[in-house]
Order: C-alpha cells, then sequence, then structure tokens
C-alpha cells in the first residue's frame, strides 16, 4: 500500500501493549487530534488490506492515553472509556486484533456491557452494549488495560493462523461460537 501507516501499529511482543494507558484531561483533547485522525484512518486501512477492523485503542500505536476510535456505520472517538454491568452470559468467539493480524485467538467475552466515555467536545455518552459491539468494546477496553486477547485464551490450544492468501471469506472475521461448558 502506497503511504501505508500500518507498520505503526505495535506488533504482539512489544512492551508498551501490556502497560496501563492514562486518562485523557479534558485540556489534551485538541493537542491529540493528528493522533485520533491517525488512530480512525488505521482501521480504515488495516480494513482494506486484512478485510477485518473495526477499532483500535491509543496504546496499539504506543500513545499510552485511554483513547478508542471506532468505525461501524461511523467514525466514534470514545475517551475515558468505563465499563460496567457486566452479564453473566458469556460468549466464545475467535478474536483478531491488528497487532496479530494473522492470528486468531479463541475467548470468553461478556454477552452484554455497559460504556460509559466523553467524546471529543468532552459530552458524555452511556451505551448499552450487547453481542458483536458488546465483545469489540471489551477487546479494545482490554488494550487499555494493557491486556492481550492472547492473554484471555481460553486453553493453550485457542490459537488459529489465518490464511493471509484465502479469499476474504472464512476466518476473516472473528465468529462468535455458541458457549461451551
Amino acid at each position: 500500500m502506497p503511504n501505508s501507516n500500518l507498520h505503526k501499529i505495535l506488533k504482539l511482543g512489544n512492551p508498551l501493549l501490556y502497560q496501563k494507558s492514562i486518562e485523557v484531561e479534558p485540556n489534551e483533547v485538541l493537542s491529540l487530534q493528528n493522533e485520533i485522525d491517525l488512530l480512525h484512518n488505521l482501521v480504515l486501512e488495516f480494513r482494506a488490506k486484512y478485510g477485518a477492523g473495526r477499532a483500535i485503542a491509543a496504546p496499539q500505536i504506543g500513545l499510552m492515553k485511554r483513547i478508542i476510535c471506532m468505525n461501524t456505520d461511523k467514525r466514534y472517538t470514545i475517551i475515558n472509556p468505563v465499563l460496567s454491568e457486566l452479564s453473566t452470559e458469556m460468549m466464545e468467539l475467535w478474536d483478531d486484533c491488528m497487532c496479530f493480524p494473522n492470528l486468531l485467538v479463541k475467548v470468553k467475552r461478556h454477552q452484554s456491557c455497559v460504556l460509559t466515555f466523553r467524546d471529543e467536545n468532552w459530552v458524555e455518552h452511556r451505551w448499552d452494549l450487547k453481542d458483536d459491539l458488546s465483545e469489540l468494546i471489551q477487546h479494545e477496553y482490554d488494550h487499555l488495560e494493557g491486556i492481550l486477547a492472547t492473554q484471555r485464551a481460553v486453553d493453550d490450544r485457542a490459537f488459529r493462523m489465518i490464511d493471509s492468501t484465502a479469499s476474504t471469506s472464512g476466518l476473516k472475521h472473528p465468529s462468535i461460537l455458541p458457549p461451551t461448558n
């Protein structure tokens, strides 16, 4: 890809990925706008290359701030998120990550949760999330806490490589699996 920024995404094993990020102060948002724009662009660039990618957390580029940039139906900037009301009902799925683009990890995530955060205008929001968005936000929130999906693997056989030469169908996107007891 010409002028690709994907090299800015830290890869599995980088020590920064295991560090907890710090909160953004209201007066910092404007000075972080270039990094926020980069994060949003990286989601789109990663999706164009790998056929997957809906969000990225700031620590994935070495910016140790509590920011998640998501691009689903539109662009969302999630600042200083707080997760609460995690459901007891769990779902099992193959999780992917921009920090290890050709690896899937089977993890368990809460079926639903509540996300409270501020946007780029410092307006507070509360989202009740379930299923795929609940899973996505938990994955990105883990990055803010210095936790990778590899650390949440359900067991020592919960890893699967993606054939990068395969079509974009198949295991390119995480799939939710029925729960196992």
